[in-house]
């Protein structure tokens, strides 16, 4: 027992990044759930994009009864780059297509969330350094400020 409790705190000291949290970005937003989530569906459909859904967690609690603060997140994607990623690895297509959730914290604060694509695709056979993933960076800290915006 005792070889398997020090297996298990080497082991848990040798991996801290599995609780680590660098790979998902937040940006603030200074406008409620509704009204950032629209902003982002906007800044989507605009930029060319395709949104293939919208989905309100907390809609979803209400139809059970069950009280959940305002969080929603949308599926979006681009065919283009999407489809690059699978092409070189098929696994790519558990993390896509693209999603960025919006949600209000206990303390009031709105925020917009989605995970970094280098460290999303940190698992699949896809170089850090393909331009689609540049693309996906760029574009979603661009859709994110934008959606945060008066």
């Amino acid at each position: 027992m005792k070889r398997f409790l020090v297996a298990a705190a080497i082991t848990l000291t040798a991996f801290p990044a599995l609780g680590d949290e660098d790979d998902i970005i937040k940006v603030k937003s200074t406008s409620d759930v509704a009204t950032t989530m629209d902003r982002l569906e906007a800044a989507v459909t605009g930029a060319g994009a395709t949104v293939f859904a919208r989905v309100d967690h907390a809609e979803g609690a209400a139809s059970v009864d069950l009280a959940l603060d305002p969080s929603q997140v949308l599926i979006f994607g681009n065919p283009k780059m999407g489809t690059a990623a699978m092409q070189d690895d098929p696994v790519a297509g558990l993390f896509l297509p693209m999603k960025v959730l919006v949600y209000q914290d206990g303390a009031g604060e709105t925020w917009l969330v989605y995970q970094d694509p280098e460290d999303m695709f940190e698992d699949t056979g896809i170089n850090d350094d393909a331009d689609y993933i540049k693309m996906m960076t760029g574009g979603l800290g661009k859709l994110t400020a934008k959606a945060a915006e008066q």
